[in-house]
């Protein structure tokens, strides 16, 4: 009777020590994993712990609140993650989206607070209308004269300044001159646009201006997004409608519940709007119905909570992160420091790494992908370029910093420390991690899609402008905002081009001196009151992780969709 050999691996060995070692090699693996997440979370909670001080309430008032919110939320956690993971993700998005969309909105209170008026706004945008329109009718007039139009583009920012008030439009004109060695001997005054409408019998209100640059454009969008989706001009225009309705519903009741209309308008615009069309979805389709739950579970325990702990006396925690902590500026006294100048820098610094990264970083990603060559000389120069930007990637920060230092400050003479320089060297920092992860978001795109355009006559650009940007757009988001997660936490480079440790005041121009959340954060930490090094300092940490995780989620959503529908 014949006898069956043992089964053998690789170099003749028995499989069942194969077996074994890869046993023992998932275990290891899993034990790192574990061990990391165990570290960082146990790190995250003692942060927490001193930032919110939860111990320091009442025994009653913990006790209310983990019954009333803590334990039905735990509840329906694990009944998603066992029985209904669609419930799960749409439990987890409607919690996130108010998050976002209160972040979005605090980023425009502060946007309209310290550096423009609603009314500097609308002329803004007025400007900018009419430069684009500028360049597109003559895209149109004269289709062949491309020479022409490229003087168009390069001057339609004339235009847009005309938006700004006299003042910055002065500044404009004969700083930024000045600033390049010349003279332009400016003596006369400019009338901006805003002057101009400020001259007009009839003024309109911040809430109608509001109203009509940023509500409706933006319910506008979502409306063609819906139209798009479901093929139905009629949901577009519905959703236009209820935005607009629910907007001037609250520019009325918004002051009886103690709410500003233009605060109003902006929860409108990037909370409500985007929460209503996504849970009018969920429900349309069916599908993780119960997950709407979760949130209308967290916020009725809290009510509940609230009246529960009201009613029996019980005394909440006396937490370092509080609302003061948000708006106020830092003090010499730990109990009356804030962060709110150093978020409004922050929020800045960002607006200006948007405004020059992004362009610069997507075209690159465009150029190297769909117009470099790739073979002869010029081949083997793209292909050193695509290199150099990969080691770019991994040049420590300070380098960063150091050619800040040296091409925005010492060489333009701009001012040390001060919002543009920030945004600048910090936008040369992410550069690299943009035009990668661009590259590889159109590198994705299918060249059936390619080639099907080609075949129907189209040009390389309307290919590329209507066929692959499309397509490369959810990654290149998802890249660029996990970028500007690592760029709003950095500090080695805010250090070298002289950011401020703190500041009283909130910065209202790009070349104010201001300081950023990472450089207060990091000032705290040599104070040597205990109170500032543990207490605000949690806070700050706190308050940073907080604008991290929101981003990186929102990047993790964009990423997790496109994947689905790819």
């Amino acid at each position: 009777m014949a006898t069956r050999e043992p089964e053998t691996g690789w170099h003749g060995e028995n499989s069942d020590v194969n077996h074994l070692r890869g046993r023992a090699f998932e275990a290891t693996c899993l034990a790192a994993t574990a061990f990391g997440l165990v570290s960082v979370m146990l790190l995250l909670l003692f942060v927490a712990n001193d930032a919110f001080r939860p111990f320091s309430a009442d025994a009653g008032w913990l006790a209310t609140y983990a019954a009333t919110v803590l334990v039905p939320l735990a509840a329906l956690a694990v009944y998603y993650y066992r029985l209904d993971e669609p419930a799960g993700e749409v439990a987890y998005v409607t919690s996130g989206l108010p998050v976002v969309g209160l972040l979005l909105t605090g980023g425009f209170a502060v946007l309209f607070i310290e550096l423009l008026s609603v009314l500097e706004w609308f002329a803004l945008l007025i400007s900018l209308v009419v430069a684009g329109g500028l360049i597109v009718a003559h895209g149109r007039l004269r289709p062949k004269a491309a020479l022409e139009r490229l003087g168009v583009v390069f001057l339609s920012p004339v235009i847009t300044v005309f938006g700004l008030p006299p003042t910055r439009f002065n500044w404009f004109v004969t700083d930024a001159a000045a600033a390049l060695g010349l003279d332009f001997g400016l003596y006369y005054r400019v009338i901006s646009l805003r002057e101009a409408i400020l001259m007009l019998p009839f003024v309109p209100t911040d809430w109608v201006m509001l109203l009509l640059t940023l509500v409706l454009p933006i319910a506008g969008a979502a409306g063609w997004f819906v139209e798009q989706r479901r093929e139905s001009r009629r949901d577009g225009l519905t959703v236009v409608g209820l935005t607009t309705a629910v907007a001037v519903l609250g520019v009325v009741a918004g002051p009886l519940l103690g709410i500003g209309t233009d605060v109003w308008l902006l929860i409108v615009t990037f909370a409500v709007l985007p929460l209503g069309v996504y849970v009018e979805g969920v429900v349309r389709r069916g599908e993780g119905v119960r997950g709407l739950a979760f949130p209308v579970v967290g916020v009725l325990g809290v009510v509940v909570g609230g009246v529960v702990t009201g009613a029996l006396g019980f005394a909440g925690p006396d937490p370092w992160l509080d609302w003061g902590f948000l708006t106020s500026a830092t003090s010499r006294t730990a109990a009356d420091a804030g962060i709110y100048p150093a978020m409004v820098g922050s929020v800045m610094m960002i607006i200006v790494i948007v405004l020059t990264t992004f362009p610069v970083g997507v075209g690159a990603a465009i150029y190297l992908e769909e117009y470099a060559p790739s073979q002869g000389l010029m081949g083997k120069f793209v292909t050193l370029i695509e290199i150099n930007i990969g080691n770019l990637a991994g040049v420590p920060s300070v380098v960063y910093g150091l050619l800040g230092l040296a091409l925005f400050i010492r060489v333009l003479q701009w001012p040390q420390g001060s919002i543009i320089v920030a945004g600048l060297a910090v936008g040369l920092l992410i550069l690299p991690i943009v035009i990668i992860s661009a590259q590889e978001a159109i590198r994705s795109v299918p060249d059936s899609f390619r080639q099907a355009s080609y075949g129907m006559g189209a040009t390389r650009w309307q290919t590329i402008r209507q066929v692959v940007l499309p397509e490369a757009l959810p990654g290149i988001l998802t890249g660029t905002i996990l970028a500007l997660g690592r760029a709003i936490g950095e500090t080695a480079p805010l250090l070298m081009i002289g950011a401020a440790a703190s500041v009283r005041l909130a910065p209202n121009s790009f070349f104010d001196v201001a300081s950023m959340m990472p450089r207060q954060i990091f000032s705290w930490s040599s104070e040597l009151d205990p109170a500032f090094r543990h207490g605000v300092l949690a806070a700050g940490v706190i308050t940073l992780l907080a604008v991290l995780l929101v981003m990186n989620a929102t990047a993790i959503v964009i990423r997790n969709r496109y994947q689905r529908t790819g």
